[in-house]
């Protein structure tokens, strides 16, 4: 019997990034726990965390795993956007954009670009006096949308 030839841990996540790219999450999920098997390193981490949190609905077990990369490599920005697309998944897109700009803040990427640029920003209310919750605000700036003139 010959035996089986040892995956590298690098091949694996690089299989694991090309079915994440095409949206195959448990594809992707199956590699990289096989590659975690093999080494340990944060960024295997980060994408588990948001294979996990897409597949299987776990976007707490997610963002904690996202989280846990982000505080052992704070200058990677694929942890900021991994953590993005987490809470994104959960949606909570006001700390998605917290994220997102704290990593094009540790030198950012053309993804995390991309990716605020989807989210979009907030136009100013239109009385901005008041606050943004107010209700006038609110009120003035949907009316003002739909007559066109916002």
């Amino acid at each position: 019997m010959e035996p089986v030839p040892q995956e590298d841990a690098e091949k694996l996540f690089s299989r694991a990034l090309a079915a994440f790219s095409a949206g195959e999450y448990q594809a992707a999920l199956a590699q990289l726990e096989r590659a975690l098997k093999l080494e340990d390193n944060p960024l295997l981490y980060s994408y588990l965390g948001l294979c996990i949190a897409k597949e299987r609905g776990q976007v707490k077990k997610g963002a904690e795993l996202c989280q846990a990369s982000l505080d052992l490599e704070p200058e990677n920005p694929a942890h900021y956007l991994n953590l993005a697309r987490v809470h994104q998944v959960a949606r909570d897109k006001c700390q998605a954009l917290d994220v997102l700009r704290k990593g094009m803040a540790v030198g950012g990427s053309e993804e995390i670009v991309a990716l605020l640029a989807v989210l979009g920003t907030r136009k100013p209310p239109p009385l901005p006096f008041l606050s943004r919750d107010h209700f006038l605000n609110k009120w003035l700036g949907i009316g003002l949308s739909r007559l066109g003139l916002r």
